[in-house]
């Protein structure tokens, strides 16, 4: 769970941009994303595949 505390004179401002960024370091964006439709197991392997694939042609 990410919390932000608010710090005596800091601006709402400056806390939400803090929270930004620990929401998108946690990658709770990318899971609810993901877990926004059900996909079927093959889905889930043919997804896998091509981000394999991806991630072997771009570390070459």
């Amino acid at each position: 769970m990410t919390q932000v505390v608010l710090g005596e004179n800091e601006g709402i401002d400056s806390a939400l941009r803090r929270f930004k960024r620990q929401v998108s370091k946690a990658g709770i964006l990318s899971d609810v994303k993901s877990h926004r439709h059900f996909e079927t197991p093959q889905d889930k392997r043919k997804r896998k595949a091509v981000a394999a694939r991806r991630k072997r042609r771009f570390h070459k």
